[in-house]
């Protein structure tokens, strides 16, 4: 029981202290994509209830200028401030190219999601071990989906993302402890 809870513990402690992969999408497709959230502006400060100290679910996120040739839409969340390189906190793979936006808490039913810096599927909230960190939500336009399972790899999903981006677009949070 001893040797189990200090697993979780040290899972847990790795997961904040931003042991990541230090990889992200390499896309060098346009800019073109406009990100908002209703519960934060660019730059800003992302709201407690968004993060590990809070609820830790995922904030409400649209987005328009999607490509008329996209074909399916990612989002990917990281922190590119972590000690140990960029900790990915949310990829949502194979959206409709149609969608418009997520709503606050989760994505649609059907809709895969990738594994994230702590080998988890699913949203893992900001949670910085000290200092300000930029949070980046990233939709990436896609020519196709990607074609990957519920549950992909972190490193598999950021290559086949990369491989389909046609265009970007990204709105920053700050989050601090």
């Amino acid at each position: 029981m001893r040797l189990l809870l200090l697993v979780a513990v040290l899972m847990s402690a790795a997961a904040c202290s931003g042991a990541g992969s230090g990889k992200e999408p390499a896309v060098t497709a346009p800019s073109s994509i406009t990100v908002t959230s209703p519960a934060f502006h660019d730059g800003e400060m992302i709201p407690r209830k968004y993060t590990c100290d809070g609820e830790g679910v995922p904030p409400p996120l649209a987005w328009r200028d999607i490509p008329a040739n996209s074909g399916a839409l990612a989002l990917v969340v990281d922190d590119p401030d972590a000690p140990h390189g960029t900790f990915t906190h949310w990829i949502v793979l194979d959206l409709e190219a149609a969608a418009a936006s997520l709503a606050e808490g989760g994505v649609l039913p059907g809709v895969k999601q990738a594994k994230n810096s702590a080998g988890k599927t699913g949203y893992y909230g900001p949670c910085p071990p000290s200092g300000t960190h930029h949070y980046r939500f990233t939709v990436y336009a896609l020519s196709g989906a990607t074609g990957l399972l519920d549950g992909a790899g972190l490193d598999e999903a950021l290559k086949a993302i990369d491989a389909k981006t046609i265009a970007r677009g990204r709105i920053t949070a700050l989050y601090s402890r």
